[in-house]
């Protein structure tokens, strides 16, 4: 059985606690990288 792709980059992506902290940097880069990013937060004002 052929082991998945690790790599993420130009694939889509779903990033939950965006609006700040680790979910905030992982959405970024993974835009960065080419990935369309779809993100949440509950802290609208950030």
């Amino acid at each position: 059985m052929p082991q998945p792709s690790r790599e993420i980059g130009g694939r889509p992506v779903v990033v939950t606690g965006a609006a700040s902290g680790i979910g905030r940097g992982l959405a970024q880069r993974l835009s960065k990288s080419g990935s369309p990013v779809a993100i949440a937060d509950i802290d609208r004002s950030a």
